[in-house]
């Protein structure tokens, strides 16, 4: 057995999905949540712990365990592994050294930053760093503080990380991938981020993936440096701050969502360790999913400036479309979160917390600053204005709840504003359940997928001819019985996949994530029958029923030969028929039917 089926057999999928998607519930025989994936209300996505598969029937997305952390994390399928492996405690076979360039080169990625981090690090807590030290002693953010963030400094020559990397025997190529340096008309290197407090990001397993580096003098510019992107950092797949906030989000059951990286700081350092922020960027649907992972509710709680209230606007309209439960937090006297909670403290800034009003009223207030509300214009405009965010929201009551309570607020007519949010709301594609695959048969695949002995005791009979069964199911059980005699304990839903069509994997994947008794089928009468002996009966109703049909058919044939006149064939045909139902008979008395 090779690594990859060692990891998916000894690792209980559940135990990851449940880590990354908290909404998972029992339902039946599996677990099913919102898919962490796509925008959806009903939950489409479902696991199967016997199976140990996962699949949405949303997106489409599926696959093991290995293939969910390899689209939650945006890595590599060794990356995946290696991930799994050291999490669970499970020894990583030595690498060859032919593995492929695009692993070698985010490994390399992944040292390069841990080096420049170890520099920061080192550089910060010299006496270069004096500035860098009292800078932030100013903002609050005590020396325990710094550490934790893993808070530096960049050398501002602008060499001394370019020539390490060059002594440790980068390429050029390589160099330049790592976002960490660039590279002049000469061919020579120099340091991206040059004099500055940097600031790693890291990614939800808590690597440093990128940096963010701010000025410490008014000459240099931009304030803020962002590293590239590259092949570890993508801006959309990642939310500062995540991979410390998570537990946090879970315990308070919401995440706080602010600009800066100096917010996010300077609230954990006030104890609110739910903050995290979008990486100099603003905020995007895949960020919005990510927190949608961890809790439902999230409070935004922007600079209280023009640029902040606009970028607040536009992230309701994200974080509404992934369906959210949505606050604003406005904070009084102007201050950022960091900067509040400095000079009023921790208690003070979660009481505010507590009491932030849903966005809809903060949107209010935003439209009778904008707009005149004391006649028609105004107000159809402030309903244009407003409409968008209302139609976002995806449950039709809770549309109508909001609209009619804004319609109050800003004294326009209730009747109009629901009219012109019914006429515009979106629809929303649903999904189509498998119902053409005979009851019987489903039984039979689910109980053989999951038996052993239900495949060693029906494989057999069900792929004898003449058996009368749908194209889909016969096609299944030919795999089936292939995956079977590989004899190297290899069984399992990839075995049985990869010799079968698109619409053969579509029932596959049907059948592992429906409960028992799929689409409220009466399969067969059972009563306390195990599953094993359901589906034995089930392989005798198909065995007679196919019997019958042959049966059925010998006798029109043994007819129509008659009437043609052609004895010869009659009496052939009879000797068939004869035949058949000597074994049928035979049959039934060795089952103890008779």
């Amino acid at each position: 057995m090779d690594f990859a089926n060692q990891l998916k057999q000894s690792i209980d999928i559940l135990a990851v999905v449940s880590e990354r998607v908290p909404r998972l519930r029992r339902a039946g025989s599996r677990w099913v949540a919102p898919c962490p994936f796509h925008q959806e209300k009903t939950p489409s996505f479902g696991v199967n712990p016997t199976m140990q598969r996962f699949h949405c029937f949303g997106c489409g997305e599926g696959g093991t365990v290995i293939d969910f952390v390899m689209k939650m994390d945006g890595v590599t399928f060794w990356e995946a592994c290696k991930y799994l492996a050291e999490r669970f405690g499970i020894p990583l076979p030595k690498r060859s050294g032919d593995s492929d360039a695009k692993t070698k080169l985010r490994a390399g990625i992944f040292e390069a930053h841990e080096l420049a981090q170890r520099m920061f690090r080192a550089a910060i807590g010299s006496a270069a760093g004096a500035s860098a030290r009292d800078y932030l002693k100013k903002r609050g953010v005590t020396a325990a503080l710094a550490e934790e963030f893993g808070l530096g400094l960049s050398d501002r020559s602008g060499q001394m990380l370019a020539r390490k990397l060059q002594q440790s025997g980068w390429t050029p190529e390589q160099m330049e991938a790592t976002g960490l340096v660039s590279r002049r008309d000469d061919g020579s290197f120099y340091d991206r981020f040059r004099g500055r407090l940097m600031f790693p990001i890291q990614n939800e397993q808590g690597k440093v993936i990128a940096f963010a580096g701010r000025a410490l003098s008014d000459d240099d510019q931009p304030k803020y440096l962002n590293s590239p992107e590259t092949e570890l950092y993508h801006k959309r797949l990642v939310l500062y701050n995540l991979h410390r906030a998570r537990k946090p989000i879970r315990d308070q059951d919401h995440a706080v969502l602010v600009e800066g990286y100096m917010d996010v700081i300077g609230l954990a350092g006030g104890g609110v360790g739910e903050a995290v922020a979008s990486c100099g960027t603003a905020l995007v649907d895949t960020q919005a999913r990510m927190i949608s992972r961890h809790s439902e509710r999230v409070v935004v709680n922007f600079d209280p400036d023009t640029a902040g209230a606009n970028a607040t606007e536009r992230s309701l309209q994200i974080l509404l479309g992934e369906g959210l439960h949505v606050r604003v937090l406005a904070l009084p006297g102007d201050l950022d979160p960091d900067e509040f909670v400095q000079q009023h403290g921790a208690e003070v800034y979660r009481k505010l917390l507590a009491d932030a009003p849903r966005y809809f009223h903060w949107l209010a207030d935003r439209a009778r600053l904008r707009f005149d509300m004391r006649d028609a214009e105004g107000k159809l405009e402030a309903v244009r204005y407003l409409l968008p965010s209302i139609q976002r929201l995806r449950d039709k009551f809770e549309r109508a709840a909001v609209a009619t309570e804004l319609a109050h607020q800003l004294s326009i007519d209730k009747v109009f504003l629901l009219e012109q949010v019914k006429g515009n709301a979106a629809l929303r594609p649903g999904v189509r359940p498998r119902t053409d695959i005979p009851a019987n048969e489903k039984l039979l695949l689910r109980e053989m997928l999951n038996n052993g002995d239900a495949r060693r005791q029906l494989l057999g009979r069900l792929n004898a001819e003449g058996l009368q069964l749908t194209a889909e199911t016969r096609n299944l059980l030919r795999a089936m019985a292939a995956a079977e005699d590989r004899g190297d304990g290899g069984f399992d839903f990839d075995a049985v996949a990869a010799r079968v069509g698109e619409p053969e994997r579509a029932l596959l994947t049907s059948l592992i994530f429906a409960d028992e008794g799929t689409n409220g089928e009466q399969m067969i009468p059972h009563g306390q029958a195990s599953n094993l002996d359901q589906a034995l009966a089930c392989a005798d109703a198909l065995e007679k029923a196919s019997r019958e049909v042959r049966i059925s058919d010998l006798k029109t044939k043994i007819r129509e030969a008659e009437q043609r006149g052609d004895l010869a064939e009659a009496m052939r045909l009879s000797e068939q028929l004869q035949k058949s139902d000597s074994n049928r008979k035979h049959l039934r008395r060795g089952r103890g039917i008779e």
